[in-house]
């Protein structure tokens, strides 16, 4: 079976051009089309009769239906639109050093984390590499980078809709593809990869997609707590995700960042921040303080941004590096999962 062309890397399709009869040189010119999201029909450079040939296959590709722009900063949150009609999201967010994209990775989620929207509606299924990839260059069509710049998106954060590590094949190949020089040539140090915490995963990823920061949504100090909110811990405690961690640190050479989401009257105590001083003592991580974005269908809200400071500083005291995240497009739904839900809503029906 031949695979939709966005997940095709060089080799796939130098070989396709060899089935097709077609000389070697169109592989190149073909590639370069796919890396850029253009779709057969506007190949500009490939023959009627390949780009026919082509059309034949299945494209694998993102469509931006809709684009909600932050009022409060340069956020930018996108509704793609797959082909065969099922709808992701992502975030653009701008920082000094470049902009970073948030993909999505599946149709849904069935981590089933309480205080995420995305696993609302459960998952629906996996995003082929190629989806992945036309998140970003869907981006790249619709705000073209400056003369002087090679790129629009130069940081990937795996962190929208999905968990990346459910769909490891997938992820893995899209990871590849996007720092390949070429594919999108962004180097792997400028991709982050969130999961929550698929242990056995986490070990060998670093073979497969070295370099990768690798991002462990923790959001509790022990594993009682972390039962309560996140149904992974039941399959894999803290004593076997923190020595995975360490490990990954270990072989990549790489600090690993831990995400601890600040939910108000569970997490967020004094006592949660000096056990967590404990739990990550001597580990090479940072800890990224995140005040919750509230999902009203869980009934659980954040603390306020001076709690979550206090936080931090307290961490900070017990020698455990830590910053609270910069809050960026809270106006526009820019939690994961939450415009999705919505624009399902609005549709009044569920996906394909």
């Amino acid at each position: 079976m031949i695979p939709e062309l966005t997940s095709m890397d060089h080799d796939d399709v130098l070989a396709l051009m060899t089935d097709l009869n077609e000389p070697k040189y169109r592989a190149k010119q073909v590639v370069e089309w796919i890396n850029k999201g253009v779709r057969p029909e506007n190949m500009g450079n490939i023959p009627k009769p390949l780009r026919d040939k082509l059309a034949e296959i299945p494209f694998g590709g993102a469509e931006i239906i809709d684009v909600r722009h932050s009022k409060k900063d340069d956020t930018m949150k996108f509704l793609y639109k797959l082909d065969d009609g099922n709808i992701v999201e992502g975030v653009l967010m701008r920082y000094s050093y470049g902009n970073t994209l948030c993909i999505s990775c599946q149709v849904g989620c069935r981590m089933g984390c309480r205080f995420c929207a995305s696993t609302l509606n459960g998952k629906v299924r996996d995003l082929t590499a190629g989806e992945m990839l036309s998140e970003v260059t869907a981006v790249e069509r619709l705000i073209p980078s400056g003369d002087d710049k090679k790129r629009t998106v130069t940081n990937i954060v795996m962190m929208g809709c999905g968990e990346p590590l459910d769909n490891y094949e997938n992820t893995v190949r899209f990871l590849k593809r996007a720092a390949a020089a070429d594919g999108l040539g962004i180097s792997p140090r400028n991709i982050s990869l969130s999961t929550c915490g698929i242990v056995p995963r986490i070990y060998t990823l670093p073979d497969d997609a070295p370099h990768v920061t690798l991002c462990i949504s923790l959001h509790a100090p022990n594993d009682e707590l972390r039962r309560k909110t996140m149904p992974v811990a039941n399959s894999y405690s803290l004593n076997e995700l923190i020595p995975a961690a360490v490990f990954y640190s270990e072989k990549t050479g790489r600090r690993v960042i831990f995400e601890y989401a600040l939910i108000e009257g569970v997490n967020s105590s004094d006592a949660d921040a000096k056990e967590l001083s404990r739990l990550l003592k001597g580990v090479n991580c940072h800890v990224n303080l995140i005040p919750l974005n509230s999902v009203k269908e869980r009934k659980l809200n954040g603390v306020s941004r001076k709690r979550a400071q206090e936080f931090a500083l307290l961490l900070q005291k017990l020698r455990i590096s830590a910053t609270v995240r910069r809050e960026l497009g809270t106006d526009i739904d820019g939690a994961c999962g939450q415009l999705r839900n919505k624009h399902i809503d609005s549709q009044g029906e569920g996906e394909e």
